[in-house]
């Protein structure tokens, strides 16, 4: 018994003297950080603009100026890849219903210009041919009316988001008024007015991007009755009204939409347009088209939200502030670990098909070869 105990002693120091086991070392980030300059990523930025400006009713479509972060996330054998891009963007002078390419619209001179970012996932399955965008949101502002007061104290001043100046509503109204007397069969109403600015030359001037709409033919004019308000817009004019010596001077221009037939919201639109060398597979191109009864289910989720410019401080702010910030949020899940995202009604055959999605990666992580140059390189239209 006495040998017994100095035993079982020697047992218990040694075994609390003992090293902790080896705690498992952290899983890698299956994310994979992509060049933002390469011709793939900047193929995949161009698919996500499309869809972007083509989920859209209103505002104007939206460029690419750079690629600042892109991320692949390899799924299951079969299942393709989703892609987490951040992209800088500015504002063209197209109207979303006007349905152009991005790559054919011109981007707004500096003074007019809005930029912003956008962050969005995007699907890809080569092998199926499967082109989606899942969830996106975008922030938007104009550049600093301040800063380009300095540069150009005479340029346009523009006022996007205000209204309330009842010039801008006779602008309007008088240029639709030329554009009518001067067209030779259809007249046209107002539907609403988009963008507008003023400057002062030899007296005041006010300039107008508005909305307009059929309303009746030039021998329907004198019972001349408006279309239902549900008629959809036919194009976009640019008025402007100004004054000297009392004297005003009208012009105005005018861009009609081209008509085509809606594409059902459940349908792969996109995956007939996307280019062969992205793809990369042997056999006929064709267009896969999502079941009928799941349509819902293929609406892209997401918004473009507007923010005011940065002189627009709240009051009793000093200084020059933080450094600006677009607060663009995509969070499908918070979870590190994923959650599953059903994609069952992408594919032609009846099959349940789930992806994993993760948390939208912040940029402290992202490429060395990130960001990629930009289009138009002004600090002033270039979020941080």
């Amino acid at each position: 018994m006495s040998l017994l105990l100095p035993l079982a002693l020697c047992t218990l120091a040694a075994c609390c003297g003992a090293a902790p086991p080896p705690q498992p070392a952290p899983s890698p980030s299956p994310l994979l950080s992509l060049a933002c300059n390469s011709s793939y990523v900047l193929d995949i930025a161009n698919f996500v603009l499309q869809d972007i400006n083509g989920d859209q009713e209103d505002g104007y479509v939206l460029s690419l100026n750079r690629v600042s972060d892109a991320r692949e996330h390899g799924q299951e054998a079969g299942l393709g890849s989703l892609f987490y891009v951040t992209l800088d963007v500015l504002e063209t002078g197209c109207h979303v219903l006007s349905r152009r390419s991005w790559k054919n619209c011109g981007v707004r001179t500096l003074h007019k210009s809005v930029y912003g970012q956008c962050k969005a996932i995007f699907y890809i399955n080569k092998a199926r041919r499967i082109f989606y965008l899942p969830a996106y949101n975008c922030t938007l502002r104009p550049v600093s009316r301040s800063e380009i007061s300095m540069m150009c104290p005479d340029c346009p001043s523009s006022s996007p988001y205000d209204l309330s100046d009842p010039r801008f509503l006779e602008t309007a109204t008088e240029s639709l008024a030329k554009y009518n007397n001067k067209s030779p069969s259809k007249q046209y109403s107002l539907v609403k007015i988009t963008k507008t600015s003023s400057q002062w030359v030899f007296g005041p001037a006010y300039f107008v991007e508005y909305l307009i709409k059929e309303s009746c033919t030039k021998s329907q004019a004198s019972s001349c009755a408006l279309q239902p308000p549900n008629s959809v817009p036919v194009g976009i004019c640019h008025g402007s009204l100004s004054e000297q010596d009392s004297e005003k001077s009208v012009s105005v221009t005018c861009d009609f939409f081209k008509s085509q037939a809606p594409t059902p919201r459940g349908e792969n639109s996109t995956v007939d347009q996307r280019p062969v060398n992205l793809s990369k597979v042997e056999e006929p191109q064709q267009k896969n088209t999502a079941p009928t009864n799941s349509s819902a289910k293929a609406v892209p989720k997401g918004s473009v939200q507007y923010l005011p410019d940065l002189d627009n401080k709240p009051k009793g702010s000093q200084g020059t502030g933080p450094v600006e910030a677009f607060p663009v949020q995509l969070d499908l899940t918070t979870d590190p670990q994923g959650e599953p995202l059903d994609v069952s009604f992408l594919f032609l055959e009846p099959m349940e098909e789930k992806l994993v999605v993760l948390p939208f990666p912040s940029k402290e992580q992202r490429s060395a070869e990130c960001p990629g140059p930009a289009q138009k390189d002004n600090p002033l239209i270039l979020p941080p």
